[in-house]
């Protein structure tokens, strides 16, 4: 296995700096093979304590809110991270919904995977609104340390007024300001690959 001057395996150094901002790399901890899956999400949200989090496309498999009519589903390789990071911190999740019924399919997805039991969030805290500019309004009044989100121009938006984002988006998406990070989904970012298990 080939080493790098710090002394990690690079097969270790490259799954540590890949869902993290490009240039920063996580120094004087242990390889993320060894961490629990708390400790993974307590690293990588650097001390923030609140969270903001879109729900449509980062924790649901639906990616528009005309989808959200019919069904609501929560992606299984999320579920195990989603409920950590609702134990680790003040977690807000945030949809834009057509309807009373969407809201009530979200909320039904959420309760299915005990987001409400085994992860300890208050329904009160997953917000609806109909519409993007509702979302970004929301995520500035709460004033998190991290916000989540698939769209580059919410992301944008609020680059100047949240410390920390996380944007969800395909492998090589261009980079939108130095306090963003990016990540192909929200399990990479906190150490799993798509399968849901450890790397």
């Amino acid at each position: 296995m080939e080493t790098t001057a710090e002394g990690t395996s690079t097969a270790i150094a490259k799954s540590l700096t890949q869902p993290i901002q490009r240039g920063v790399v996580i120094r004087d901890s242990p390889p993320a093979t060894q961490l629990t899956l708390a400790q993974m999400v307590r690293r990588q949200l650097q001390g923030g304590r609140k969270m903001t989090c879109q729900l449509v496309g980062v924790i649901l498999e639906e990616s528009t809110s005309e989808d959200l009519q019919k069904h609501a589903v929560v992606r299984p390789a999320v579920v195990d991270v989603l409920l950590e990071v609702a134990r680790s911190c003040d977690l807000y999740l945030l949809a834009r919904v057509l309807d009373d019924e969407s809201e009530a399919l979200v909320l039904a997805a959420l309760d299915a995977v005990g987001v409400f039991t085994v992860g300890g969030l208050n329904r009160n805290k997953v917000l609806f609104c109909s519409t993007e500019a509702g979302r970004t309004s929301f995520v500035r009044q709460l004033e998190p340390d991290w916000h989540v989100d698939v769209s580059s121009e919410t992301i944008s938006q609020l680059a100047r007024f949240i410390r920390h984002q996380l944007h969800i988006a395909p492998a090589g998406a261009a980079p939108i300001a130095t306090n963003v990070f990016g990540a192909e989904s929200l399990e990479c970012y906190f150490g799993l690959p798509a399968s849901g298990g450890f790397i």
